[in-house]
C-alpha cells in the first residue's frame, strides 16, 4: 500500500484502518483499493466494509475469525494497481430562494454576496470521497476556505430530495428526503438515487461533481423531464478542474 494503515480495534467486533488524518485524494484511493481487496478476498466472518475519507471500518464476527487473524489477513491483502479514470457529473442547480433557503444566511455569515457564494461554489469540481449517510449521498470536497461553515446548530427533520448543501469542508446532494444538518444553498431536479436503475447510483468514490447554476424556469423544465424518466444529470469531461 502506498499509505500503510494503522490498525486498531473498534470494540470487540470491528477493526479500524487509519490511512491518515487529513482528507487527501491519494489517501482516499488507498482506502477504496483496500476495500475492494477485502471484498475480493471474501474472508469468512467479515460482514461489513465501510470506507470513509481516510479510514476503513472492517466489521466481523469474532466467533468466526479472531481479530489478530483478521489483521494479519488485511496486512497480506493483494491490492489491485488499476486506477480508473475519474468521471465528472454536472449537477444542474437552482440556487437560493425556494430552492436554497439557507443561501442568504450562509452568504452573510461568510461575508459574501449570495451571487459570490454561488459563483464560488459552482466554479470548482469536487471529488467524491465516500458515499453515506443515506443511500447515494455523495460526500464531496474540498470546499475552498471562503465557503466553509460548521453544520447547523439545529438539524432539520426533513431535507427535500435534490437539496444541494455545504457543511465544513464538504458539499453534497441529498438524493432522498431525509433529516440533515447541512446548509441548503440550492436544489437539483436530477434524480441521483433511483432503485429502478441497473445502478441505483450513477457515480462512485473518485468521481467528481460540478454544479451548474440554472434558473427557476429551467429547474421546472428539467424536473418535468426527470419525472418522465429522463436523465438530466450528465457526464462531462473527466477529472479535476
Amino acid at each position: 500500500m502506498a499509505h500503510h494503515p494503522r490498525m486498531r480495534l473498534a470494540g470487540d467486533a470491528a477493526i479500524l484502518l487509519e490511512f491518515g488524518q487529513t482528507p487527501d485524494p491519494a489517501i482516499n484511493r488507498d482506502v477504496h483499493r483496500t476495500a475492494r481487496a477485502l471484498q475480493r478476498a471474501s474472508i469468512a466472518g467479515v460482514w461489513g466494509i465501510v470506507p470513509a475519507y481516510t479510514t476503513l471500518l472492517v466489521e466481523f464476527d469474532p466467533f468466526i475469525i479472531r481479530a489478530a487473524a483478521l489483521m494479519e489477513r488485511i496486512q497480506n491483502l493483494a491490492l489491485d494497481d488499476v486506477v480508473e479514470a475519474p468521471r465528472c457529473f454536472e449537477i444542474p442547480t437552482a440556487y437560493g430562494g425556494p430552492f436554497g433557503e439557507d443561501l442568504a444566511d450562509a452568504a452573510t455569515r461568510l461575508g459574501l454576496d449570495p451571487e459570490e457564494l454561488v459563483a464560488q461554489h459552482s466554479k470548482h469540481r469536487y471529488q467524491i470521497y465516500c458515499l453515506g449517510f443515506s443511500p447515494g449521498f455523495p460526500l464531496a470536497g474540498i470546499l475552498p476556505e471562503a465557503l466553509r461553515l460548521p453544520r447547523r446548530t439545529s438539524p432539520r427533520t426533513a431535507v427535500p430530495s435534490g437539496a444541494v448543501a455545504i457543511a465544513g469542508f464538504q458539499t453534497g446532494v441529498y438524493p432522498t428526503e431525509s433529516p440533515g444538518g447541512w446548509h441548503l444553498i440550492g436544489r437539483t431536479p436530477g434524480r441521483l438515487f433511483h432503485l429502478e436503475r441497473t445502478s441505483p447510483v450513477m457515480y462512485q468514490p473518485g468521481d467528481y461533481l460540478q454544479f451548474r447554476p440554472i434558473s427557476g424556469e429551467e429547474y421546472r423544465h428539467l424536473e418535468a423531464r426527470a419525472l418522465a424518466g429522463e436523465m438530466v444529470v450528465r457526464e462531462v469531461a473527466n477529472g479535476p478542474h
